[in-house]
């Protein structure tokens, strides 16, 4: 699929980034045997952060597929279990 948002695209490309950075110093905090509790909010927060993104995303992806809705029942039907599918999958 391609986000034909650019601005979106460039949200989540910019979300994703901070993600990475938050993923790498947990790694770090990890390494340096930080407390416990610092380490549980980061992780509280990576999973934010994903679940924000992901929402994102699939915001974006619903408005495409809505908009490519023809006549057919069938496969209207068919991409409404395909959209709902990915949502149960979203983080």
């Amino acid at each position: 699929m391609k986000i034909e948002n650019q601005e979106t695209k460039e949200q989540l490309i910019k979300r994703l980034k901070r993600i990475e950075g938050q993923i790498r110093g947990l790694q770090s905090m990890l390494d340096e045997e930080r407390d416990c509790r610092e380490i549980m909010q980061q992780l509280s927060a990576v999973s934010s952060a994903i679940k924000s993104t992901s929402r994102t995303f699939f915001q974006d992806y619903a408005a495409l597929c809505l908009t490519d809705l023809g006549e057919d029942p069938d496969a209207n039907q068919d991409l409404l279990a395909e959209m709902m599918a990915l949502l149960d999958k979203t983080p």
